[in-house]
């Protein structure tokens, strides 16, 4: 809303109104406000939280120091989502297509979160929302996310095309020769291209996998491509919500991941920097970087609460939209293949859960009792068992979510 308001100003010419056309000083305002905003309404919002009994229900685990959580408040996550959504309202264009899905993103999995949250506290039922219904919640985003991306025109890739030699004089456009002798256009266009990590041409076609449809291949990639947002974003949103186990585990970890993700959208919507690293240049997405930092700064601000020992947990309410957000985000700079290393804390913590769960199944039918693999799953109450220390586990795990981050940055020229 700032963005249009000093827009105007600047047209009326009011000295330094322009400055908020640059993104990133609208990115380092939406860190500071949601900074502010987690810090000044995350306590009162805990207070009020406590005042009412909206507190955590805590299984007996037989961990040590997990009782002593019994009774914190929950619901945390309305802090994050407040703080990530009120600064970019303030400082982003709230008219950029890929602005407003990460909006309807955060929103629609809070909302998904928050019935579950209050189906578990306030209905007294532990097992929360049903299963199929927060499956059906993540796949409508899904579908929402995917259809939106294949009809909206502000949706698009700049592209080289190589010329041949006897098409030259029958083209019009952004004509560029090179010192090769190669001459190529450059044009926006549809596209169901992502970036494949590790390789030098590393750009893959989801029209590749329909290749038999021939000629009609590229229309039903759109299909293909709408199935896999569906499953990234279900996988990841689980991945992020099982995570969330330990104080300030999932709220560091997806810090980390917006970080990266916001680099990586600020060097894919820059067209100098996407042409230097040879990578698929999306215009408009340099507008992400703002909503990034809206994300970041929401999560350093909650962790002021949620280090341990934990004041307050976000709940689904909070996890939910942190793993839909990711996803999302990667899926709109087509860097959702990136997501395994990048999100290799969520894939492995739902990795230990599907194995556990699988071989004591298996084990059960096969020698009538159940064996595990772990001590206990998701694989950070594996270590608690084991007996590390919580504050350790959790900061190990952030090393490691560090390092995958690096990772994954480094794929833009490791190929």
């Amino acid at each position: 809303m700032l963005y249009y308001l000093f827009e105007y100003l600047h047209k009326l010419g009011l000295p330094g109104a322009g400055v908020f056309r640059y993104i990133s000083f609208r990115s380092a305002m939406a860190v500071i406000f949601s900074l502010i905003i987690a810090m000044v309404i995350g306590k009162r919002i805990i207070n009020y939280l406590r005042r009412k009994q909206i507190g955590e229900s805590i299984r007996e685990l037989g961990l040590e120091g997990q009782m002593q959580k019994k009774g914190t408040p929950t619901m945390g996550g309305i802090i994050i989502l407040a703080s990530i959504v009120i600064p970019t309202l303030l400082f982003a264009d709230i008219l950029n297509v890929y602005v407003i899905l990460m909006l309807i993103t955060t929103l629609w999995l809070g909302f998904v979160g928050f019935a579950d949250d209050y189906i578990k506290v306030f209905k007294k039922n532990k097992e929360g929302l049903a299963g199929r219904l927060k499956i059906l919640g993540q796949v409508a985003l899904g579908l929402i996310v995917g259809l939106t991306l294949f009809l909206s025109k502000d949706v698009v890739i700049r592209e080289k095309i190589e010329l041949r030699p006897d098409k030259i004089a029958t083209v019009t456009g952004n004509i560029e020769n090179t010192n090769t002798g190669k001459v190529y256009i450059t044009r926006e266009m549809k596209s169901t291209k992502t970036t494949i990590p590790f390789l030098k041409n590393n750009e893959f076609d989801y029209a590749y996998l329909v290749w038999f449809l021939g000629k009609n291949a590229e229309k039903f990639a759109w299909i293909v491509f709408i199935i896999v947002a569906i499953f990234i974003i279900t996988a990841v949103s689980n991945g992020a919500n099982m995570t969330d186990g330990l104080d300030g585990l999932a709220t560091g970890t997806s810090a980390i991941m917006g970080t990266t993700l916001g680099i990586l959208a600020y060097l894919s919507g820059n067209i100098v920097y996407s042409d230097y690293l040879n990578i698929m240049y999306i215009p408009y997405t340099g507008e992400l970087v703002v909503f990034s930092s809206a994300f970041i700064g929401a999560l350093v601000g909650f962790l002021w609460y949620n280090s341990y020992p934990a004041q307050v947990f976000m709940g689904d309410t909070g996890s939910l939209p942190l793993g839909g957000i990711i996803a999302v985000f990667a899926i709109i700079i087509r860097k959702e293949l990136l997501i395994p290393i990048l999100c290799g804390i969520f894939f492995v913590e739902s990795l230990s859960v599907l194995m556990q769960v699988s071989y004591f199944k298996y084990t059960k039918r096969k020698y009538g009792e159940g064996r595990r693999i772990f001590r206990m799953a998701p694989l950070h109450h594996h270590f608690q068992v084991m007996g590390y220390p919580e504050p350790k586990i959790v900061t190990r795990f952030w090393i490691i979510g560090i390092m995958l981050a690096v990772l994954t940055i480094v794929t833009l020229k490791m190929r």
